[in-house]
This record gives C-alpha cells, structure tokens and sequence, in this order.
C-alpha cells in the first residue's frame, strides 16, 4: 500500500470493507531531514489521502499520530503543556504540526472522528529503528547485547522524552476507544512515560550487563535533539482518556535485555 496514490488507498478500504483506519505511515525525523520532499510527500499528501479517503467512503475513525518533533526550541523543555508554541525546526516536525491541524480541520468541516498522539521516543524490542533521533535508545540493546560496546549519535547529557512500545500501543488503542463525548481534544495528545540522558540508560544497561561501554560522538542529530523537549505534560491525556503508563527506565530496560538476550541465544538478533 503506497499511501501517496489515493487510488491504492481506495482500493484496499473497498477490498476489505475497512472502517477504521490507523495512519503509521511516516518518514522519521533523521531521514526527513536528508531527504524533505519525501517526507513531506508521505506524511502529509499521504494524510490527505487517508482523511478524503476517510470522508467519501464515511469511515468510522482514523488515528493520526503525531509527535514531540512538533516543538522547537521556542517551547518550553520541562514539561512541556500541550497547548503551547509550536516552531519545529525539521521537515519532519513541520509535517506532523501540518498533520494535526489538517486532522482537526476534518473532524471540523466533516466530522470525522479523528484522534491522534504525539508520541515520544518509542523504544520496541521487536522493531528495528527507522530513522528517526531517538533511535539510539534501541540500537543501544542491540549493541550491548551483541558487542557490549555502542558509540551513541547524541551527547550523553541529552535528555528526551521516551515509551516502551507495550505502552504506546496500550495508548493508541485506549484512545481509540476511549468514549468521544469526552474528547475535547482530537489530534494533539501529549502523553508521557519516562524521560532519561543517553548517560543514565548506558548506566541502567550495566545493571545487566556490566561490561557494557559507551561512547558519545554526537552527528547531526544532536541538533534535532536539542530543539526538542526533555519532559511532557500529559494532564490533558489523564483527564481525557484516563492515560496511565505500566513501564519506567528500570522495567523497560529489564523487559528489553531479557527478550533481545533470548532472541540472541537463539541466533535471531
């Protein structure tokens, strides 16, 4: 499915008498940056795909995520509120603020229930990293595990807001089905779970393994970095749809080591 051809679109709701779509297709921030005409073209012209797909054929829900890429280095870095400046400094960024205006425009003018998250750095032991800044809180495990040796792209001060993959799927699908009359809100949701400096996870790492080294060379990532939040403000997502995450630093990194090790004994990392 190639969601910059509406016709594909189209084609598959038709197909498959679909209802509900969830939108995760993106060009990461990283990769957005080298290459910014794709990213636009994936992350909005694809948006408008789905959203005029979703007003023909009169779908049920869509889910839009967003992102912390939305802030820039105007927003305030410590718990960062939902309703605040919004100056991205990455195509990538731009194309998520674009994103949920053009989502709210269509719950608005069509009434079209849509709902989206702006999702922190997501850390997935199942999935390889795609691009995007925060990916070094991935590699890292699989570098451990493997070398016990990982030369990080950020400073090692470099604080960011980050999920464990369990809860942000736990939050796409409660807001999926959380119950509409109680949205005051739609495509914009700030949630948070745990936010940490490269540093403090290479230490966590070394609970378990600790032979593990790390060494800082920061590349042009750092920049996005830098302009991005260091913590969120989820007060708005709690009182919404009740958002609660299950994991932190300590959980996660456990969670992650424990699976990437099994995965590696027997022979598929």
């Amino acid at each position: 499915l190639d969601i910059t051809k509406k016709e594909t679109v189209e084609k598959i709701v038709k197909k498959y008498d679909i209802d509900t779509i969830y939108n995760m297709a993106a060009i990461l921030s990283a990769v957005g940056e080298e290459r910014p005409l794709l990213c636009w073209d994936v992350n909005i012209n694809g948006l408008y795909n789905i959203l005029e797909v979703a007003h023909e054929f009169n779908l049920y829900r869509i889910f839009v995520p967003s992102s912390i890429a939305v802030f820039g280095p105007e927003t305030p870095r410590i718990n960062t509120p939902q309703e605040t400046i919004l100056k991205p400094k990455t195509m990538y960024g731009v194309t998520k603020v674009a994103g949920e205006l053009l989502g709210d425009y269509y719950f608005k003018k069509f009434n079209i229930d849509i709902r989206g998250i702006r999702y922190p750095g997501i850390i997935s032991s199942e999935t390889l990293p795609g691009g995007g800044t925060t990916d070094y809180a991935v590699e890292i495990f699989y570098e451990a595990i493997k070398n016990k040796r990982y030369t990080c792209f950020l400073k090692k001060d470099t604080v960011l807001p980050m999920m464990y993959m369990p809860d942000c799927i736990k939050a796409t699908i409660d807001l999926m089905e959380a119950d509409s009359s109680k949205l005051k809100h739609h495509c914009d949701f700030n949630i948070a779970s745990m936010s940490f400096s490269a540093e403090k996870l290479a230490d966590e790492i070394r609970k378990h393994i600790p032979e593990f080294k790390c060494d800082y060379k920061p590349d042009f990532r750092q920049a996005i970095a830098d302009s991005w939040p260091q913590s969120i403000n989820d007060d708005i997502a709690k009182k919404e749809w009740r958002w609660k995450p299950s994991y932190n630093i300590s959980s996660m990194t456990k969670d992650m080591i424990e699976k990437l090790t099994k995965r590696y004994n027997e022979g598929n990392l």
